[in-house]
């Protein structure tokens, strides 16, 4: 089911701190809602999932209201940031989460087993909750929320907390185990990387407003203006000119040769990367990575040279 938000508007001691007009989170697809620190992402994580009652506006889950009352059956899932337990084995907590749902006894064991296996806890579940590390306490949370199966599943920084290994596994794996349990799935991220590799739809958040939302592919590609080309990891240079347009360069985008856009590098260094230099230089006052080719000389510090994207885009000014 989609998520609609509609005339939503947060304020904190007498300051707006999110805006949104109109949104729709897709249902059926898991969403990323990309943004720097302060830019409302948790605060929306929040109203959605009934922790903070808006300001104004109204949320709907498919023809359910989420604000201002919502029925049982529209009731969120949600793992914290900063996971949050009560007394007892980490069994109790992911039980108790399904029994506050209605789940019968037998129908909570095998779905908190289940879960528990899914995020690699198996071997934690009679252990004290409390006791457990930042990480193992994130993949528990990750559980709770997973077993819930609920019709809407909100993760706040999912991943922040674990180990490089463990992260990698479930870069892969929980796209996959959100999609089996059905339902709409949103992930509060800062980090681009892992809203690339969880998301199918992104929504980004700049100062408290939607900037851009979309198929991931297309916000991807056509990013609005440069503030969220920044924030999607484009590197931004100016294009000089009266109209002070810029061009956003994607990471590894950029070559040496000749282009359409007459941009040139001035070489600071050369790093021999094995099937290729890495060339790291000016451009039009920006740092930037150039990739050459390992057949030719590497060009010296302090040679000017032409580089050009294979992909780029035209932005407006700031």
């Amino acid at each position: 089911m989609d998520v609609r938000v509609e005339g939503l508007r947060v304020e904190r001691q007498g300051r707006l701190v999110l805006e949104i007009d109109e949104l729709t989170i897709p249902g059926g697809k898991i969403s990323a809602v990309l943004g720097r620190n302060g830019a409302g992402k948790t605060t929306l994580l929040r109203v959605l999932s009934g922790l903070l009652r808006p300001s104004a506006g109204r949320v709907r889950l498919g023809e359910m209201m989420l604000w201002p009352s919502p029925p049982p059956s529209a009731r969120p899932s949600l793992a914290f940031q900063e996971p949050v337990f009560l007394r007892g084995t980490v069994r109790d907590n992911l039980e108790l989460a399904l029994s506050l749902r209605g789940v019968g006894e037998a129908e909570r064991r095998t779905r908190a087993e289940e879960a528990a296996r899914d995020l690699e806890v198996l071997h934690l579940l009679d252990r004290p909750a409390r006791e457990l590390s930042r990480g193992e306490g994130q993949r528990v949370s990750l559980a709770r929320a997973l077993s819930l199966r609920a019709p809407l599943t909100l993760l706040d920084e999912p991943l922040g907390a674990l180990d490089a290994m463990v992260r990698a596994r479930l870069l892969h794996e929980l796209p996959r185990l959100l999609r089996a349990r059905g339902g709409t799935a949103m992930i509060v991220t800062h980090d681009r990387e892992e809203a690339f590799f969880l998301a199918d739809y992104f929504i980004v958040l700049i100062g408290g407003r939607v900037r851009a939302a979309g198929d991931a592919g297309s916000v991807l590609r056509s990013p609005p203006d440069v503030n969220t080309a920044e924030l999607l990891g484009y590197t931004v240079v100016s294009l000089g000119g009266t109209g002070g347009a810029a061009l956003g360069v994607p990471p590894g985008e950029l070559s040496l040769g000749e282009g359409p856009y007459g941009l040139e590098m001035l070489v600071e260094r050369s790093v021999d990367r094995g099937s290729h230099y890495q060339v790291i230089g000016v451009v039009a006052g920006t740092r930037m990575l150039a990739r050459a080719p390992i057949d030719a000389p590497s060009p010296a510090p302090g040679e000017r040279v032409p580089v050009t994207p294979g992909y780029a885009v035209e932005l407006p000014a700031k």
